[in-house]
């Protein structure tokens, strides 16, 4: 079999239900690392969030981070092929209006290495970034701290029910401007970033710098913000806890769900291991 890039979304796909790596998925991942294909992780989250994971499935190949922001190469700072698309900061600050509607309980703006928030912490998400995880570097979100071009904003809300309204406000204001798009975590989140953003731009980065072509491309997902990418690999799959939209794009559709081991699954079956 030709060697094949196998990029992969994390939640509600490659984590389970309680956002953690299960022993199957772990060695189903390391057989085909050792086979010589390539796995890449194409996340809605950001590098802080999503390293660990990474560590964890001891990856050696580039992430796309922010829905496809930030392609990068972990300790590979000189990775030619690597990207950093910001949103202005005059936009970043634009949106913080949003703070005044009813349905948002937290907004955050990210660079690669600082969170700002426009709130108190005893405001947030009791699981907004898990800062055991790393040492974040936090600070108000205001133009005093933020000085730079952020990656992304997340717009969070107190339910998934809120999503829709809160989607829509943004889209009517600043839909020429920015990609707004929702992932697959136990909390409610909006991200937002840069217009013409989407993971399919990291995928392609990473097949080209591994000389794959489109056809050998495979990619798993479940949300909206992993639509491009199934529309784009070779071979686009999509969970069974997937959104509808997402699976009539795609060319399967895995037999089970992400908390019952259906990436894991797929790709035993997939590879005949």
């Amino acid at each position: 079999m030709e060697k094949k890039l196998i990029a992969i979304d994390l939640d509600g796909t490659t984590l389970n239900d309680e956002s953690k790596i299960t022993p199957e998925t772990f060695q189903v991942i390391q057989i085909l690392l050792k086979k010589g294909h390539i796995v890449s992780i194409a996340t809605g989250r950001s590098y802080r969030k999503s390293y660990h994971l990474y560590d964890e499935l001891q990856l050696k190949t580039p992430i796309v981070n922010y829905n496809g922001a930030w392609a990068h190469f972990p300790n590979n700072e000189n990775w030619k092929q690597g990207y950093h698309k910001t949103l202005d900061l005059d936009l970043a600050f634009s949106l913080l209006n949003l703070n005044a509607e009813p349905e948002i309980n937290l907004i955050t703006a990210e660079t690669v290495d600082k969170v700002f928030v426009d709130r108190t912490k005893d405001e947030y998400h009791s699981d907004f970034i898990p800062f055991q995880l790393r040492d974040v570097d936090l600070h108000p979100f205001n133009q005093k701290y933020l000085t730079e071009n952020p990656t992304s904003i997340s717009v969070f809300t107190p339910t998934e029910e809120n999503i829709p309204t809160v989607q829509d406000k943004i889209i009517q204001q600043y839909g020429d401007k920015i990609e707004v798009q929702t992932w697959g975590g136990r909390t409610p989140t909006l991200e937002i970033v840069s217009l013409g953003i989407q993971k399919a731009m990291g995928v392609e980065r990473i097949a080209n710098y591994y000389n794959i072509q489109r056809k050998d491309i495979l990619a798993f997902g479940d949300e909206a913000n992993d639509y491009e990418m199934i529309q784009y690999a070779g071979h686009g799959v999509v969970m069974k806890n997937g959104i509808e939209k997402l699976k009539d794009v795609s060319d399967d559709i895995t037999n089970y769900t992400n908390d019952e081991n259906g990436l894991a699954q797929y790709l035993s079956e997939y590879f005949k291991l």
